[in-house]
């Protein structure tokens, strides 16, 4: 597995992506007044691990999968593990796979991917990135090619660096609790964690947090007040649930995961269409885009906080 990249630059922005690797971005800088500042964690250099790098592409499905497998229309799919210590597959095959380059030019560049496996998934991804004006668009789509119906999924895996006094805007009424096999317990309302109500924008915790949230806005914002520096999140409604992870204040990094799906989604009560994965039938596509804007200075506020409702590191 090699390491080549594929640059973009806007003048305002610069991005580095590696095909071999997942198709993910290796570095992702704001060109500001103070100079480069890294807006997505910078990979090393010659790095092997996809997990290593600043933003991963997760498909055909995000996070974990229990049970070794998953039961779809009366048919049991087997799963196995995909990552050294962890007991359930996660984060789908994208992520490890080389990509293949089909358009490039200097602001902007298309991959795809076609892949069959795992499991029964047999499927076509493609992913466009565009740089405008220091904003970075992340279009990315998935096409089953299998024969028979499945659910999919996908979503973004960015690591974004965590400083002392990062600051966070994601607004989501509701939290899914995790076991220590960090798989989905129960549904609370954030009320009852304070500390994990980013309605309003808020230091974040000191302690581990690895937790998805439902009826995101599909916004949020990063805030580096030492760095004078925001980034405004935007994605389209398909990645409705946002996976928040940082291992606590030691941490260097900080996970905002704009994803289509519930963690455990194929395994969950009221089955995967009803917790967020989209049912396929072959040559039917799931597409998405999520867009990262980078500002100097922090601006107003990006969303209205949403009214009160009554009623191992390897956690990624």
């Amino acid at each position: 597995m090699g390491s080549q990249r594929v640059f973009l630059s806007d003048g305002e922005a610069e991005l580095e992506i590696t095909p071999s690797l997942g198709a993910g971005i290796a570095r992702y800088d704001f060109l500001g007044p103070k100079g480069r500042e890294p807006l997505f964690r910078p990979a090393p250099e010659h790095t092997r691990d996809p997990f290593a790098l600043g933003c991963n592409l997760l498909a055909p499905w995000s996070n974990r999968i229990s049970n070794g497998g998953f039961f779809f229309e009366g048919r049991f799919h087997p799963l196995e593990p995909n990552l050294p210590g962890e007991p359930f597959p996660i984060h789908g095959n994208a992520f490890g796979l080389p990509w293949q380059v089909q358009r490039l030019g200097r602001h902007s560049a298309c991959l795809s991917l076609d892949s069959e496996g795992p499991g029964p998934f047999l499927y076509r991804a493609d992913v466009c990135y565009r740089l405008d004006e220091g904003a970075l668009t992340v279009a990315l789509a998935i096409t089953n090619k299998a024969a028979t119906a499945l659910p999919y999924g996908l979503g973004l895996h960015p690591w974004f660096p965590r400083t002392p006094q990062t600051r966070l805007l994601a607004p989501a009424p509701l939290v899914w609790l995790e076991d220590v096999r960090h798989l989905p317990t129960r549904r609370v309302a954030v009320e009852l964690r304070p500390d994990w109500d980013f309605r309003s924008e808020r230091v974040l915790p000191k302690g581990w947090i690895n937790n998805g949230f439902e009826e995101w806005t599909c916004a949020a914002r990063i805030v580096w007040p030492e760095r004078s520096l925001v980034l405004d999140v935007a994605a389209d409604p398909p990645l409705s649930t946002c996976i928040i992870y940082s291992p606590g204040v030691a941490a260097d990094f900080l996970c905002v995961e704009p994803v289509s799906h519930l963690v455990n989604a194929h395994n969950m009560p009221a089955g995967p269409a009803a917790n967020g994965l989209a049912i396929l039938r072959q040559g039917e596509s799931l597409a998405a885009t999520c867009r990262f804007a980078p500002h100097a200075v922090p601006q107003t506020p990006l969303c209205k906080p949403i009214p009160d409702r009554q009623n191992s590191t390897h956690a990624w």
